[in-house]
């Protein structure tokens, strides 16, 4: 099917590679997958494979040489059992259907990345996404059982374990959730589910600038409460998601802390959480009324779409320990002024996953060197701060070599070691996750 080929070649992060793929196969159910395979094993290709094209690393490019291995149309949600709080489903499966369908039974999937609504299950084990709910319920590795994985010889097996809990052998499932697709094609997956807290509290809180609300995560950090959802966006953003909604936010304070508790003793958490950050807090409120909260999580999500709408962004996704966010929100601040580039800043500060925003020119074919620059600023600031160039959006193709220099040329060497067990010919997604 080449005629799909230019379309299904690129993700979101707008990288594109040299030349067009050698072929399309969109699969309709495992056997497909496992042919393909075998087929471009034969035919001296390579497989990228690919959910809903959502990715922001570039994981799913494909260039010449390569055959395209589409797993959208997996899509069935095979079982849901609430008495042991697992899904049975196929990687094509959008994650906002799973949850849906979960909460139907009482239930909910707690990984939660921004891209709920279009991502698909299997792309979210690719990069071990995370998300809004991260702070508490971790990443999808957390919330992952095992996995139905098609092998580079096309070959099919399940690693990880049926049961809550299991500790027999290593832990390959694990080991492959986050592997972007180099070691396994996941075809499959039985995840946890957790019932649906019967309480939920949200607080807003703004600040004078971003430095004063990263200052409040730490204090909120020590107070002993533990929220769902803790999430920073800086003054620029919230002038960004006020030109898209038609809201006010920005009015309030340069920066913007939201916190949501969940759980039987949800409002008297949320009043630890208000209580802790009062000192730093220009203004803040608490509620437990959903439609409220609904509100303001909306505006959260809009981050990204509202920034699209003034250039191209070059999304960035670091993480520093929660004690040095203020430094790592001042250092950001430091890169812009030095490059002479607007960098938005947000994300998950729970867990301190920050996604500095850089917005560049639509229409110029490469990234300007200020741009470039600033990416690479960021990445070493990460680094110098004790943290890590990816939090959860994966490695890909565009950050391999700030990948390759976090690790270090031993641990590099155990990766190449790993891959050479279960992709001995080097056919699955070369060039990706490190």
């Amino acid at each position: 099917m080449t005629d799909l080929a230019p379309a299904l070649a690129i993700d979101r992060s707008g990288l594109r590679a040299a030349g067009s793929p050698a072929g399309v196969v969109v699969a309709r159910d495992v056997a497909d997958v496992q042919a393909a395979v075998r087929r471009a094993r034969a035919d001296g290709l390579v497989v990228v494979t690919r959910g809903a094209g959502s990715g922001l690393a570039g994981g799913a490019v494909a260039g010449a040489g390569a055959l395209v291995l589409d797993l959208s149309r997996l899509d069935r949600i095979r079982s849901i059992d609430p008495v042991d709080g697992t899904a049975d489903v196929e990687a094509g499966v959008i994650t906002a259907h799973l949850d849906a369908a979960a909460r139907a039974h009482g239930l909910f999937y707690a990984p939660d990345p921004g891209s709920v609504g279009i991502s698909t299950i299997g792309g979210n084990i690719a990069t071990n996404a995370g998300g809004l709910r991260g702070a508490k319920y971790g990443v999808t590795r957390d919330a992952v059982l095992s996995v139905d994985v098609v092998r580079a010889d096309g070959s099919l097996l399940r690693l990880g374990r049926p049961t809550i809990k299991g500790v027999t052998g290593y832990d390959l499932a694990g080991l492959v959730v986050g592997s972007e697709g180099t070691l396994g094609i996941v075809v499959a997956a039985r995840v946890r589910l957790l019932p649906v807290p019967r309480r939920i509290a949200t607080a807003s809180a703004f600040f004078a600038t971003l430095e004063d609300a990263a200052e409040a995560v730490a204090a909120i950090a020590l107070s002993g409460a533990r929220p769902a959802v803790l999430e920073i966006l800086d003054g620029e953003t919230l002038g960004a998601i006020d030109a898209l909604e038609g809201s006010a936010l920005r009015d309030r304070g340069e920066a913007l802390l939201l916190a949501q508790t969940d759980g039987f003793g949800a409002e008297e958490e949320i009043a630890v959480v208000t209580e802790a950050l009062s000192a730093a807090a220009t203004h803040h409120e608490w509620t437990a009324d959903p439609e409220t909260a609904a509100t303001l999580l909306h505006a959260r999500r809009q981050a990204l779409p509202a920034l699209e709408r003034l250039g191209r962004p070059v999304i960035e996704d670091i993480a520093v320990p929660r004690s040095r966010l203020a430094e790592a929100v001042r250092g950001i601040r430091a890169i812009a002024a030095r490059r002479e580039v607007p960098i938005y800043v947000f994300g998950h500060a729970g867990d301190g996953n920050l996604h500095p925003i850089i917005v560049v020119d639509p229409s110029l074919d490469e990234l300007p060197e200020s741009a470039v620059g600033a990416a690479d600023d960021i990445f070493a600031l990460a680094l110098e701060l004790g943290g890590t160039v990816t939090a959860e959006h994966g490695i890909g193709r565009l950050k391999r070599e700030w990948a390759r220099r976090e690790l270090g040329p031993e641990v590099v060497a155990v990766h190449d070691a790993i891959k050479a067990v279960f992709d001995p010919d080097g056919i699955l997604n070369p060039g990706a996750a490190y």
